[in-house]
């Protein structure tokens, strides 16, 4: 059967610019619904003798013309008849030559012949609804869209394979058998039946709180493969910062001069150490100064620690403690000591430092000092090197709420803690099962599904 004579079934068509907008070889549009074919049929014409009919997952040469008949451009067609498709409806991708302006007539077309343009992330969003993908794959689009590394386009490939979604949704189902036995017991309280609320259902809950903790503890990991790490690189005026930020990017980005607060504000650029991005933070020289502009620059700086995943604080290791007059502040979080100007040779109050020597300006303790970075990062967590199950601030809440509900279902399960009423017991797993749920999409939130949806890109 030629797919342009198939007919629509009355629901709304979408199309959108799949490609970023610019001047390249190709673009493509994508349409999706039950009238994309039909929206298709008004447009596209195949070339050959007899036009070719277009069949599922065959790409066909021919002409798209607009409302006028006038053509737009030669351009290629492919379609995917639902449910085989990425949104699990009918889907026509249209490669189009890549001007611009071509571009946009060809969209122009087709939304004169019936389609409407596709809010943000609604491609994806259609995909969820129609059973194509859990929540946590639709938001791993987005990830792998926007990933700065190989570790960051591992963790989304394997977040966009199942591997959050399948984890969820083992804990969904033991939280579903806890539900059940408790509610069991409150519903049929003189029945033979064993509702484990003793050590068993108490064992139960413990291990599954220990599985909503775990996931927990990927949060940071996650936050910082998405938005890379801030490690800030702070310290008095002049002992080597802004060398070391050239340093590290390997190319002149800020400008290094021997004259004390050259730097009056912060500099920022992004860089891979071994699959991690690093948001590098040059600041300003800490000391006490009486400038006007200076002291703004070294508030900033304030702001920057206080904000830093990591703390590179930098120090003229040839000179003596406190030479260099900074101005001391509470560095929280985790920081490391810079022994800089190794070359100049070290000054005896740094020898029982902990600290990593280098030199800037003959390249010395380079590795060293990856070493410590990438070490200090991966301090906590899983770790980088296995399986890459990293949550986003949306689970991190949703889990969280299990979290405080589990704890609660615990302490009422123990009998030192002189235990509480089933039914209270059931609305705590039940809360925590509805929390687990929305993370896969597994509850009725519409709220949420727009939240995530709307900060998609046009046509995903």
């Amino acid at each position: 059967m030629n797919i342009l004579e198939k007919s629509s079934r009355g629901e709304e068509t979408i199309v959108a610019i799949a490609t970023p907008l610019g001047q390249g070889a190709i673009s493509l549009i994508r349409l999706s619904g039950m009238g994309a074919f039909e929206v298709l049929a008004k447009t596209f014409f195949p070339l050959g003798k007899k036009g070719r009919a277009l069949s599922d997952r065959t790409a066909v040469l021919g002409l798209l013309r607009d409302e006028k008949g006038q053509q737009v451009d030669e351009v290629l067609v492919t379609v995917f008849e639902g449910p085989r498709s990425y949104t699990g409806e009918d889907v026509a991708e249209i490669s189009c030559h890549g001007g611009i302006l071509v571009t946009q007539k060809v969209l122009e077309a087709l939304l004169a012949a019936g389609a409407r343009a596709a809010n943000p992330g609604e491609f994806s969003q259609r995909a969820f609804l129609n059973g194509k993908m859990d929540l946590t794959q639709a938001e791993a689009v987005m990830d792998l869209i926007s990933a700065q590394t190989d570790l960051a386009l591992r963790a989304a490939s394997e977040q966009l394979a199942g591997v959050l979604g399948e984890r969820l949704m083992e804990l969904r189902a033991e939280l579903l058998s806890l539900v059940a036995q408790v509610e069991a017991y409150i519903d049929f309280p003189d029945e033979d039946i064993d509702p484990e609320t003793g050590e068993l259902m108490l064992q139960r809950v413990v291990k599954n709180h220990q599985v909503v903790q775990s996931l927990l503890s990927t949060a940071d990991q996650g936050r910082i493969l998405r938005e890379g790490a801030r490690v800030v690189i702070y310290g008095a005026p002049n002992v080597g910062k802004s060398s070391l930020l050239n340093w590290l990017l390997g190319f002149d980005r800020a400008i290094v001069s021997d004259v004390a607060g050259t730097t009056r504000d912060t500099l920022e650029e992004v860089i891979n150490l071994r699959g991690i991005p690093l948001r590098l933070v040059d600041t300003a020289g800490v000391h006490r100064s009486q400038d006007a502009i200076e002291q703004q620059g070294i508030e900033r700086t304030r702001l920057q620690v206080k904000n830093a995943d990591l703390i590179l604080r930098v120090v003229d290791g040839s000179e003596a403690k406190g030479a260099e007059g900074l101005v001391e502040q509470q560095e929280e979080g985790r920081h490391l000591l810079i022994l800089n100007k190794s070359d100049l040779g070290q000054h005896s109050d740094w020898d029982d430092d902990d600290g990593i020597r280098i030199s800037c300006t003959e390249n010395q303790g380079i590795a060293a000092l990856e070493d410590a970075i990438f070490d200090s990062l991966a301090a906590e967590g899983e770790g980088w090197g296995g399986s890459l199950v990293a949550i986003n601030s949306r689970h991190k809440d949703c889990l969280k709420r299990a979290s405080a509900d589990l704890l609660a279902a615990e302490n009422g399960l123990n009998p030192a803690g002189g235990g509480a009423m089933p039914e209270i017991t059931a609305m705590e797993l039940r809360s925590a099962l509805d929390h687990v749920g929305q993370i896969v999409g597994q509850v009725d939130a519409e709220e949420v599904l727009g939240e995530i949806f709307s900060s998609f890109c046009i046509g995903k």
